[in-house]
Order: C-alpha cells, then structure tokens, then sequence
C-alpha cells in the first residue's frame, strides 16, 4: 500500500486537538472590517470546533494527523 498523500489546503485550515476533535479559524476576517462591530472582529478571532457532521471527512484529508 503507498503512502498517502495530505491534502494541503486541509492541512493549512485545520488542526487536530488532542482528543482528536478538528479545531478551525473563523471566516470573514480579511476585509471590510470597518462595517463590523468591535464584538464581531473580536469573536472571529477565536477558533471553533468543526461540525461533528464534517469531522470525518476532513480526517480522510489529514491521514497522518
């Protein structure tokens, strides 16, 4: 069996927590800033968890992650 190859735009995008959740940045934090509250440009800076419905196939991107 070869080795798999990683998809890199995956790699780039997310990361694996130690419990093995996928961690992603928030979208909508490169422009047209200045419409968008103080509050809003706070939250998107924080990293959430991905949707427990997309985890599996964001896995098979990252196989040795």
């Amino acid at each position: 069996m070869p080795k798999l190859k990683t998809h890199r735009g995956a790699a780039k995008r997310f990361k694996l927590t130690a419990t093995g959740k996928v961690k992603r940045n928030k979208g909508y934090k490169s422009h047209l800033l200045t419409g968008k509250p103080a509050k809003r440009t706070r939250s998107l800076r924080q990293s959430v968890l991905v949707d427990k419905a997309d985890e599996k196939n964001i896995k098979l991107l990252l196989p040795y992650s």
